[in-house]
């Protein structure tokens, strides 16, 4: 377990690292020029999916209760002190958007999706940093 999840948290990172490359633009630029929205739409995603795959994991290994929403995947993990609650009470929002981007249930907000680049992504090295120190307690192989 602790290998793949170890996989997973590398990948997250990169796809971060790709998304803060986009903070460059404004909301402006981001609006009209498809190529760059499709782009941060595409890591923002890759980046909800992967964090919600390492929690999956971490679900699965505990035999947890499964979740019914990818929200409540991430809220299971505060709910069990693998993060804090309030934490994962705010991250969990995410799960929100990741199904927007992912279904189009709804016109992609892109003001969001900026918000989300400009004050949020912090949030997915938070995400990580509390799913290092599970793995350190766990020593799980």
């Amino acid at each position: 377990m602790k290998d793949e999840i170890v996989s997973k948290l590398e990948l997250l990172s990169e796809y971060v690292k790709n998304l803060r490359s986009y903070k460059k633009y404004s909301v402006e630029e981001i609006k009209n020029d498809f190529t760059i929205r499709g782009a941060l739409e595409r890591y923002l995603e890759l980046s909800l999916e992967c964090s919600i795959d390492i929690a999956e994991m971490i679900i699965s290994y505990e035999n947890l209760k499964r979740p019914d929403s990818y929200r409540e995947v991430i809220l299971t993990l505060g709910r069990a002190g693998i993060m804090p609650e309030d934490f994962a009470q705010k991250f969990s929002n995410a799960a929100g958007l990741r199904n927007v981007l992912v279904h189009l249930y709804a016109k992609i907000d892109i003001d969001e999706i900026y918000l989300n680049l400009t004050e949020n992504l912090k949030d997915f090295d938070t995400f990580a940093r509390f799913i290092a120190i599970y793995l350190e307690k766990k020593g799980a192989s």
